[in-house]
């Protein structure tokens, strides 16, 4: 009888240590998704065709903060959604709590969403469209991750300020990016593209 009722306790003792398992669990993705790599969702057209609508990818948060973005690098980086984002005095903790299980999920939150475009021009940098090219400091820059024949319409000469990146969409029609809201400060930036996790594959 003493052993049949050991398999019970270690029953009993499994569903009373679980909630503290799914907690620590949950803590743990937490602080991978704050300080080490974090997924993202991609909810638009604007990256075609190096991403398409519904692809998964990777960001990593630990190379910028020994270095700084370079041209060519795909970032994600956040963007009010408009007005005046809500401050954590505003919302419960129900809703808290909701914000972080989606940002381990890569969906935007609260005031904020997360966009992810291509570093075109960094600090310095005299960025231009013309000729159905980019520009940078008076050289066009060749951009094989276009899509074949895919022009870039005119916009004018902006120079990079400090501490900023200047960044565009891919698929340029159809890119909100820095040529209608500017440079991006860099500490706005989440992290580097560094992988598509769904469907598999490199950027």
């Amino acid at each position: 009888a003493r052993r049949d009722a050991e398999p019970a306790q270690e029953h009993r003792n499994f569903w009373r240590e679980l909630p503290v398992l799914v907690v620590v669990a949950f803590g743990v993705a937490i602080l991978i998704k704050t300080f080490l790599v974090q997924p993202f969702y991609i909810p638009s057209e604007s990256m075609l065709p190096t991403l398409r609508v519904g692809d998964r990818i990777l960001v990593e948060k630990v190379s910028y903060r020994f270095s700084e973005p370079e041209r060519g690098d795909l970032v994600v980086f956040e963007r009010a959604l408009g007005g005046r984002a809500p401050t954590d005095g505003d919302r419960s903790w129900v809703d808290r709590l909701g914000d972080s299980v989606r940002e381990l999920f890569g969906f935007p939150t609260g005031g904020d969403q997360d966009l992810v475009k291509r570093v075109v021009g960094i600090e310095g940098d005299r960025v231009e469209g013309r000729d159905g090219a980019v520009y940078v400091n008076g050289e066009r820059v060749a951009e094989a991750y276009l899509s074949e024949g895919r022009a870039t319409g005119p916009f004018p000469l902006t120079t990079v300020g400090s501490g900023e990146i200047f960044v565009m969409g891919d698929n340029r029609p159809k890119s909100d990016d820095s040529r209608s809201f500017g440079p991006v400060p860099t500490d706005e930036i989440v992290g580097r593209v560094f992988v598509l996790i769904w469907p598999p594959g490199n950027v």
